[in-house]
């Protein structure tokens, strides 16, 4: 194997995709070369992390202690629902 030049699909910019690189995708068996420069790579992780920081909550009820608090989803309403304090004593 040998250094590789690509070319970023998200700013155009030419990046090197290392033998060490390559051989990193290789074991983990990944199937493409990346299309994103490192730089590209990194913004686009930094703004799904904030997307996922910026979920849209739902305030319940908890059926065990009857305290209000919010989750991360929206309740079908066909299994209860807890309070974080609550949940937490449930699993262990």
């Amino acid at each position: 194997m040998a250094d590789k030049e690509l070319t970023c699909k998200e700013c155009g910019k030419t990046f090197l995709f290392t033998e060490r690189e390559q051989e990193f995708y290789k074991e983990k068996q990944f199937q493409n070369e990346p299309h994103r420069c490192p730089e590209c790579r990194y913004a686009r992780k930094q703004a799904l992390r904030l997307q996922r920081g910026q979920r849209e909550m739902h305030t319940i009820i908890c059926d065990n202690c009857g305290k209000e608090a919010t989750v991360p989803f929206k309740p079908s309403g066909d299994k209860p629902v807890y309070c974080q304090e609550c949940y937490q004593a449930t699993k262990q």
